[in-house]
């Protein structure tokens, strides 16, 4: 086992202190230049989150993918799952300390620069990138989160997931709108004239208790307005425009009426639900692997996508000087540890599961989008891609510091604090400030270690 620095010891304790609602290594042995790989008598161990939207799918994808890993290199395949960041980042911890564990991780993009962070993994080198079909088999858009710098990449490409609108075509239809809204301000007044709470119909299906969903919205509005979140090591929660984010995100459930009030307990799921069985006009924040549920619904043929508004709320077109942010880089990225004796059956399995064929049947059994290249464009013309595609084009990555699960924690939590206040009706004011404070400083703190590791 490779001692660890102080320095990346302390990255591994900030890291441990996540609670993510969530992204020079050594050469594989055996010098293998992507050739056959035999591992036979040998197990390759890899830890990847549950699917919670399609559990049952997910079972037979894995006994597959053992089946097929087994032909090719003679070696068994053990899948591990983790239900929570929490539990992800105690594997990690407990991996990176003890010198073993999973061999193989998958990781959420905006998790990759935590991880990272502790000097736990593999970084890519032209011989790893040969060993996984070389670095031209990704679509380029992917790797930009997969390390620091173009010269320092860690992640393989696995998945992307642009985050868009669904939107029923009737009920716009019957509302007389024609298309939907490019800003946040228009989609509100899209989700008043849609909503016929009498009907149990409503213009958003949110997710307010989800893991993962509350803080994309905030970012989104944020980075639209102007504000980075980090800028030059600094942490930006408690600016103006993180509060006007919070306060649209908020006012849809406790002013404006426009979701379902049950919506303050939903999970993404349960919104995805609201929307198949036709109770609501937008479905914002969600992904391709929206699609096996929508088209196995009542609303199949009844749906399409958009881009989420790409304009700050209060503002009337894209704000000079801010990123037009449709979505967040978002996506999955594979890791090996660097403590794993398996490297050449770790990248032999990368290379299986990022191939064109596994990465479309992934495609049609999970939703989500190839990272191989010819993967992708051969959905280019597939129904639903357009407003994807375009979305993908049109996805900014979130800052690439090791700091960045604690800040990605501390967005979340302002909405895990305040489910209460918007189950009660109303986020006070002061309250809603106190808690920009606490997460503003946690994550200054956060941003401090990080430098200094």
């Amino acid at each position: 086992m490779r001692m660890r620095t102080p320095a990346a010891l302390a990255a591994i304790t900030a890291a441990a202190a996540l609670a993510l609602t969530a992204c020079s290594g050594g050469s594989p042995e055996g010098g293998s230049t992507g050739g056959a790989v035999d591992g036979t008598g040998k197990t390759l161990n890899v830890l990847v989150n549950v699917n919670t939207l399609y559990p049952e799918q997910q079972k037979q994808w894995f006994t597959d993918m053992q089946a097929k890993f087994k032909e090719k290199t003679g070696a068994e395949l053990k899948y591990e799952t983790f239900t929570s960041a929490n539990e992800e980042l105690q594997r990690i911890q407990t991996s990176v300390v003890s010198g073993q564990g999973p061999d193989v991780y998958s990781l959420g993009t905006t998790f990759t620069p935590t991880a990272v962070a502790t000097g736990a993994f593999v970084q890519l080198g032209d011989e790893e990138w040969k060993k996984v079909g070389g670095k031209d088999r990704f679509n380029p858009a992917t790797l930009g989160i997969s390390g620091p710098s173009e010269d320092r990449l860690y992640g393989v490409p696995y998945v992307s997931r642009p985050f868009v609108m669904a939107y029923n075509k009737d009920i716009l239809a019957a509302a007389g709108i024609d298309k939907p809204a490019t800003t946040w301000d228009g989609l509100l007044e899209q989700a008043k004239k849609t909503t016929d709470a009498s009907k149990g119909q409503y213009g958003l299906a949110v997710a307010y208790k989800d893991n993962f969903d509350p803080w994309k919205f905030v970012w989104a509005m944020s980075v639209q307005a102007g504000n980075g979140i980090v800028d030059d090591g600094k942490a930006k929660i408690d600016d103006p425009a993180m509060k006007k984010a919070y306060e649209t995100y908020f006012g849809w459930l406790t002013q404006d009426k426009v979701v379902n009030p049950a919506s303050v307990g939903w999970s993404n799921s349960q919104a995805l639900a609201e929307f198949a069985a036709g109770k609501a006009a937008f479905f914002p924040m969600t992904t391709s692997n929206s699609i096996p549920t929508l088209d196995k619904s009542p609303l199949a043929g009844k749906y399409e996508y958009a881009i989420m508004p790409v304009a700050a709320p209060g503002d009337s077109s894209p704000k000079s000087g801010a990123k037009p942010a449709a979505s967040i880089l978002s996506g999955d990225n594979i890791v090996v540890a660097d403590y794993s004796p398996n490297k050449d059956l770790a990248f032999a399995y990368i290379e299986m599961v990022t191939s064109k064929d596994v990465q479309l049947n992934y495609q049609k059994t999970f939703g989500d989008l190839p990272a191989n290249a010819e993967g992708l464009a051969a959905l280019e013309s597939a129904p639903h891609m357009g407003a994807i595609t375009e979305a993908a084009e049109k996805s900014y990555a979130t800052p690439f510091t090791g700091a960045w699960g604690d800040i990605q924690l501390g967005l979340l939590n302002v909405t895990v604090q305040s489910v209460p206040e918007l189950a009660a009706g109303n986020v006070p004011d002061a309250t809603l400030s106190q808690r920009l404070k606490d997460a503003q400083d946690k994550a200054q703190s956060s941003l401090d270690r990080a430098g200094t590791s």
